[in-house]
C-alpha cells in the first residue's frame, strides 16, 4: 500500500505499521549535514548526489496477543570521502537495510534489546525518516576509506623533496673499533 499523504519527516509509526505502509523517494545530500560532514566538500548542486530510500511499516503477531510495530528501511547513497592513503577524492556508495522494532517506552526498549538481535526503538508519533536514514548512512560509512588501488603512484617518503637527508648511525663508529684488532690504535 502507497500513501502519498504520508510526511516522512513525521511518520506516525504505529499507524504507518498498522496501515501497512509504504512510502519512498529521494533527499539531497546536502540536507543531511552531519554525513556531510564526513564527506569531501560539496560538489556542484547539478552533481549532488541523491540519497535514495525506502520504508514500509509492519504490524507482526507476538506471543501474548500483543501485536509488534516493525519498519524496515532502505537507504542507498554515494557519497565522496578522502582516501587516508593517496588523499584523493574517492567515490563509495553506502547502503543499509535495517528493521527496526518499536517499544512503547524506555523500560520494554531496554529489555528487548537484551533478548533479541533487531534493534529496537522508542514508539515516536513523529519519527523523522531522514534523520534515522542519515544515523544508517553514517554508521555505514567506512572506518579507514581507501581506494582498492590508488589512481596515481604513492609518493615514498625518501623520494620527496622535502625528505630529510640521512644521518649516518650512530654505532657505526662501534663497529669500526670491534673490527680492529685489540693492541692497535
Amino acid at each position: 500500500m502507497k500513501d502519498k499523504a504520508i510526511d516522512p519527516r513525521r511518520i506516525d509509526v504505529r499507524s504507518f505499521a498498522r496501515d501497512a505502509g509504504a512510502i519512498s523517494g529521494q533527499w539531497a545530500l546536502a540536507t543531511m549535514r552531519r554525513l556531510g560532514q564526513s564527506c569531501e566538500p560539496a560538489l556542484a548542486d547539478a552533481e549532488m548526489p541523491a540519497v535514495t530510500w525506502a520504508a514500509r511499516g509492519e504490524l507482526r503477531a507476538a506471543v501474548g496477543g500483543v501485536s509488534q510495530t516493525w519498519l524496515h528501511l532502505d537507504v542507498h547513497a554515494t557519497v565522496r570521502l578522502q582516501c587516508q592513503r593517496c588523499m584523493l577524492p574517492l567515490s563509495e556508495t553506502l547502503a543499509a537495510q535495517r528493521s527496526f522494532l518499536f517499544a512503547r517506552d524506555e523500560a520494554e526498549a531496554t529489555r528487548l534489546d537484551e533478548e533479541i538481535d533487531d534493534d529496537v526503538l522508542v514508539m515516536a508519533r513523529g519519527l523523522d525518516l531522514a534523520e534515522l536514514a542519515e544515523d544508517e548512512l553514517i554508521l555505514a560509512l567506512p572506518l579507514v576509506p581507501r581506494h582498492d588501488s590508488c589512481p596515481e603512484p604513492l609518493v615514498v617518503a625518501s623520494e620527496s623533496a622535502g625528505a630529510a637527508p640521512e644521518r649516518p648511525n650512530p654505532f657505526a663508529a662501534l663497529a669500526t673499533l670491534r673490527r680492529s684488532p685489540r693492541g692497535q690504535s
